[in-house]
């Protein structure tokens, strides 16, 4: 078999990749072993324009947030699902001091967040000593419907094999990679953080963290937003679906979800939420994120044929359509890509790894 690339899973990065890939009308196969921990199974999906306990703004939000919206959208369209959702986030004070700086940083005019004046709105459904406030635009990809329509759409068209890739078995040239039956000019690794283990790309300063989620059914709680108080409370796409993570640990043993993480958040929906609730599943994964937070995108500087699309951490949803986009852009027409994601910007370390 020939083709123009080969990626190397089918995460929110090898989906964004093969859908920009195709409209260019170029040739690829995926390969993807169906993993059912990897992160972007198992992601809520949040593309959120502020960050940290400083509510600073996201790296490029401004482009990014039109960005998501328009290529979520279009996506959506092609595969006939509701890929996106403006679900704003209503943020819980757990303390006086979280108060006084989020008004703070409101009364700076910072755009994207604001104090509502009813503070007493949610009583209802959550208890809350300290107000609230409110966090905007903010999106959910639904990931949990993507991924599955896309694989669906590339198993149809004989573009994806649910394999797993075995880098021993990949010959490499300046101008094309052999993978067992595969021919390809280019291969690109989309892999989250089994890439730290790659050959080729494992000096690249990876810092994978574990995440985890309880996955819950919640019948009367109103899904037009996202709640936060410490865990994030995100509807999903399903009737009464809802998401409550995530943990960041950045020392971890084992991918399985973890007791300590259930007791914590049962224990914050005992004393925040006043509705029931139900707990359907427990989940844990590895996300593939970077020392300097940024992502790892472009072609290996010893070896021209093998490329990355990777890195991409907790923004990924917002990240991976934009720079899907321009790796393909890169490869096709040869345009150039931001220096700050750039992969080249460790040829020295890469360069070392002559595998």
């Amino acid at each position: 078999m020939n083709v123009d690339y080969l990626l190397i899973g089918q995460g929110i990065s090898g989906t964004w990749l093969s859908y920009f890939l195709q409209k260019e009308n170029k040739s690829f196969l995926m390969l993807d072993d169906k993993d059912p921990k990897a992160p972007s199974r198992l992601a809520a999906g949040i593309i959120n324009p502020v960050t940290g306990r400083r509510h600073v703004s996201t790296w490029m939000i401004e482009t990014l947030l039109p960005n998501a919206w328009e290529q979520y959208t279009a996506l959506g369209k092609q595969l006939c699902i509701h890929a996106i959702s403006h679900k704003n986030v209503t943020d819980f004070f757990p303390s006086p001091q979280m108060r006084e700086s989020f008004v703070k940083r409101a009364g700076e005019q910072y755009e994207y967040v604001s104090i509502p004046e009813d503070q007493q709105a949610f009583q209802p459904q959550f208890s809350y000593d300290f107000g609230y406030g409110e966090i905007h635009p903010v999106y959910t990809a639904h990931l949990e419907t993507i991924i599955p329509a896309w694989r669906e759409k590339m198993l149809q068209e004989n573009r994806l094999r649910e394999e797993k890739f075995i880098a021993e078995e990949m010959d490499v040239f300046p101008d094309h990679i052999l993978y067992k039956d595969i021919r390809a000019g280019k291969v690109i690794f989309c892999d989250g953080a089994i890439c730290a283990r790659n050959p080729w790309f494992r000096l690249l300063p990876f810092a994978p963290n574990k995440g985890e989620a309880l996955l819950l059914n919640i019948p009367d709680l109103p899904d037009e937003r996202i709640y936060k108080k410490g865990l994030l409370l995100v509807p999903m796409a399903g009737k009464n679906k809802w998401w409550l993570g995530s943990a960041y640990e950045w020392e971890f043993e084992h991918d399985q979800p973890s007791p300590a993480f259930r007791d914590k958040a049962e224990q914050t929906l005992q004393h925040w939420l006043k509705l029931p609730y139900t707990v359907t599943d427990h989940i844990a994964s590895i996300r593939p994120a970077t020392l300097e937070r940024r992502p790892f995108v472009g072609l290996h500087p010893l070896h021209p044929a093998i490329g990355i699309l990777n890195g991409m951490g907790t923004k990924g949803c917002s990240l991976a359509p934009y720079f899907a986009a321009q790796l393909t852009a890169h490869l096709v027409h040869d345009q150039p890509l931001n220096p700050e994601a750039d992969v080249r910007r460790f040829s020295r370390v890469l360069s070392r790894n002559i595998s």
